[in-house]
């Protein structure tokens, strides 16, 4: 494994979106024989075994994915919690098991964290230290949040098949499920720029920033079709899947999945970078 056994990770870009099957991308990093971390998979959700745009069979295939590969951590790039004012619960656990119960739709989530917060949209504190763009609660983001806790976080963890890090234990024999956000990997090495459109700018972007991933990184892209996929998909989800797999591969290799951390981020959670 990348450090403890685990030979290969998973990063998905994820959408909130009714044709979210389109929109959300993972790629797989493997070992390679020299020891980097080399692309060995990069697709759209809706090509998922039982997989398709529509939100739910996306969303279902993707829990399935995950399930069925209980040896791999996975980077998944929305809040898996709030901040603690907005959290009745004292532990994650609780908080993600009641989530459904008490939000019925997207559009009451985002509605009653705003009243709570009266009207101000509040940011954890792994949101400050890593500069992400937005309040799990954002109108650019709030559905991505709802969906990504109701519809993949809940369910795996109520049926063992995860657990989420770090608010519980990483453990053997289950997936691993960490937050991260290309944007702020992006930041944090100085290569945040506007990379996602379809102009011929944001392309030579995605091409730039996708060679100082393979530099920076050590990432080798063993097979063209992929590296063009992840260049030419125009809204850089393919890229930003690859960033998410890119920040738990560092992550577990620099022994982060175990370092300490404070009972706020067992609340709110952590993003990985």
């Amino acid at each position: 494994m990348v450090g403890g056994g685990r030979e290969f990770v998973f990063g998905v870009d994820f959408s909130g979106a009714a044709l979210a099957g389109c929109k959300i991308w993972l790629t797989r990093l493997d070992r390679s024989s020299e020891d980097r971390p080399a692309v060995a998979d990069c697709r759209p959700a809706m090509r998922l075994p039982g997989g398709g745009p529509a939100r739910e069979e996306a969303l279902r295939a993707l829990r399935n994915w995950i399930s069925a590969h209980p040896a791999a951590p996975f980077g998944l790039d929305f809040p898996m919690g709030l901040p603690e004012v907005l959290v009745p619960e004292r532990d994650w656990v609780g908080f993600a098991s009641g989530f459904a119960q008490r939000y019925p739709t997207a559009q009451a989530f985002r509605a009653d964290c705003r009243r709570a917060a009266g009207g101000r949209d509040l940011k954890r504190l792994t949101d400050i230290e890593t500069r992400t763009p937005f309040s799990p609660y954002n109108l650019r983001l709030y559905r991505q949040t709802y969906h990504g806790i109701r519809d993949v976080l809940a369910p795996l963890i109520a049926a063992g098949q995860a657990v989420a890090l770090p608010m519980q234990a990483a453990r053997d024999g289950v997936a691993w499920l960490l937050e991260t956000c290309p944007a702020s990997l992006l930041k944090r090495a100085g290569l945040y720029r506007p990379y996602k459109g379809t102009g011929r700018a944001h392309r030579a972007a995605r091409r730039r920033i996708l060679a100082a991933v393979q530099d920076l990184e050590g990432v080798a892209l063993p097979s063209r079709a992929i590296q063009e996929t992840l260049v030419d998909e125009p809204e850089g989800d393919a890229l930003d899947s690859l960033l998410a797999a890119v920040a738990v591969w560092r992550t577990i290799r620099i022994g982060g999945v175990d370092e300490p951390v404070g009972d706020l981020y067992r609340l709110e959670g952590r993003v990985y970078l």
